[in-house]
C-alpha cells in the first residue's frame, strides 16, 4: 500500500487550521500521534502509509510526522523542513541515523517527546509564523504617563492594520478597559487565567478577549484578584508572542517574579520618566531592576510634572545619560486627554494628536512591526 491514503479525517470546522501530514503503516503509533494531535487541537490530520502521491501534500503540509517504520519510503522524497522523525523504541540509535537521512528537524522517541511533540503540533494546528513584536513599557515613577503610552501605542499600531493585542500588566492599575472605555465589555479579564499551566492557545486566547477600537485587551476586573502566578503569566504571553502582529504590555513599576515573566518576553522596553530630576533618581532603581532581565532598555522623557516645570527640568538627552539609556523619544503633552476619554475616545485616538503622531513614528521606526492583520 505504499504511496497510497490510507486515512484522512473530515474537515474541521471552520476556523480551525490544517493539522500534520502523518506518514506511518505503524498502527500503535499511529493512535498515539491522532491522540496527541487531538490534544493540540489539530482537527484535520491526513495520514498516508508513504509519500502522498498527490503533488504538493508533502511539501505544503505544516508539519510532517513520519513514523520510524516509513523511514525507508519517504528516504527520496524532496528535502523540507518541519520534519519530524518519530519513534518508540528508546533503546534504538538507529532512529538518529535514519533521521539524518530522510533530513528531520528533530527525532522524538514516544512517550518522553510528547508534550513537546504537543506543542509543535499546536504549532502547526494554528500556523504560527513569526512571533509578535513585543514592547513593554514601565513608568520611571507614579504618573509618569506608561500607561497612557502603552494604549497609545496599541490604538495606532491597531489603527494601521496591525494585529494588536494590549497587556495590562499591573494589577494595581486600574484597568486598561477603562482607560480605553471598555470596562464592561464582553470577554476574559486575567482572573480567568489564574490557573494556566502549560501551553496556552493563542488564537484561543485571542478570541476571548474584549475587542476595543480594533485591539484586543487583556485587562484586569474589579475583583479581588491582584496577582497571577508566574507560570500562568508566562503561558499567556508566550501564546500573544505565537499569534503573531504585536503585543503592547503596560508594567508595573515594582518587578516581581509575574512582571519579570512578562520582561523575559519583550523584544524591547521603554521606560518612560519625566524631565526631572528626582523622576531620574526614582527611575535609575527601576532600569536597574528591570534591565537584568530586558535585552533592550530605551528611555522615553515625558514633559514634567504639573507644577513642576522650569523647577529641576531637564532636557530629554541629559535624562537618557543620566539613565545611561538610549533616547526612544518625547512624549508630548496632549491637551484634553481626559476630556476625550470621557467621551469615549482613548489615548492616541486622535490620529492627528501627538501621541498619535509620536506613537506611529515609534512604530515606523521598528525593524519589525508584524505586519497587517
Amino acid at each position: 500500500m505504499a504511496g497510497t491514503r490510507a486515512h484522512e479525517h473530515r474537515p474541521a470546522a471552520e476556523g480551525r487550521r490544517d493539522g500534520p501530514l502523518i506518514v506511518t503503516e505503524d498502527m500503535a503509533l499511529l493512535d498515539d500521534l491522532l491522540r496527541l494531535c487531538a490534544a493540540a487541537g489539530a482537527e484535520r490530520p491526513v495520514v498516508h502509509h508513504g509519500v502522498p502521491p498527490a503533488r504538493g501534500t508533502w511539501e505544503s503540509a505544516p508539519l510532517v510526522l513520519v513514523g520510524d517504520d516509513a523511514a525507508g519510503r519517504v528516504r527520496s522524497a524532496r528535502r523540507r523542513g518541519g520534519v519530524v522523525l518519530v519513534g518508540r523504541d528508546q533503546d534504538d540509535a538507529g532512529v538518529w541515523r535514519r533521521g539524518v537521512e530522510i533530513g528531520a528537524d528533530h527525532v522524538l522517541v514516544l512517550p518522553g517527546d510528547e508534550r513537546w511533540l504537543v506543542d509543535r503540533i499546536a504549532d502547526a494546528a494554528e500556523g504560527t509564523g513569526r512571533p509578535a513584536f513585543t514592547v513593554g513599557v514601565l513608568g520611571g515613577r507614579g504618573g509618569a504617563g506608561a500607561s497612557t503610552l502603552a494604549c497609545a501605542l496599541a490604538v495606532t499600531a491597531a489603527r494601521d492594520g496591525r494585529r494588536t493585542l494590549l497587556v495590562d500588566a499591573d494589577p494595581l492599575g486600574g484597568g486598561l478597559d477603562v482607560l480605553l472605555g471598555g470596562e464592561s465589555a464582553e470577554g476574559l479579564r486575567w482572573p480567568a487565567f489564574t490557573e494556566s499551566r502549560g501551553r496556552v492557545g493563542g488564537n484561543a486566547l485571542e478570541e476571548s478577549l474584549p475587542e476595543l477600537h480594533s485591539l484586543r485587551v487583556l485587562s484586569w476586573d474589579r475583583g479581588d484578584t491582584v496577582s497571577v502566578a508566574p507560570e500562568a503569566v508566562r503561558a499567556v504571553l508566550a501564546a500573544a508572542r505565537r499569534r503573531g502582529g504585536v503585543v503592547v504590555a503596560d508594567l508595573p513599576r515594582r518587578v516581581d517574579e509575574s512582571a519579570g515573566e512578562v520582561l523575559a518576553q519583550l523584544d524591547l522596553g521603554l521606560l518612560v520618566v519625566p524631565a526631572e530630576l528626582r523622576a531620574v533618581a526614582a527611575a535609575q532603581r527601576i532600569a536597574a531592576a528591570a534591565g537584568m532581565l530586558l535585552r533592550d532598555l530605551r528611555v522615553v522623557v515625558a514633559p514634567p510634572g504639573h507644577g513642576t516645570s522650569g523647577v529641576g527640568g531637564l532636557a530629554a538627552g541629559e535624562v537618557a545619560q543620566l539613565l545611561g539609556l538610549p533616547l526612544a523619544g518625547e512624549l508630548p503633552r496632549e491637551k484634553g486627554l481626559l476630556a476625550a476619554q470621557e467621551k469615549g475616545r482613548p489615548p492616541g485616538g486622535d490620529a492627528r494628536g501627538p501621541l498619535a503622531r509620536f506613537s506611529r513614528r515609534f512604530w515606523e521606526q521598528m525593524p519589525v512591526a508584524g505586519g497587517a492583520a
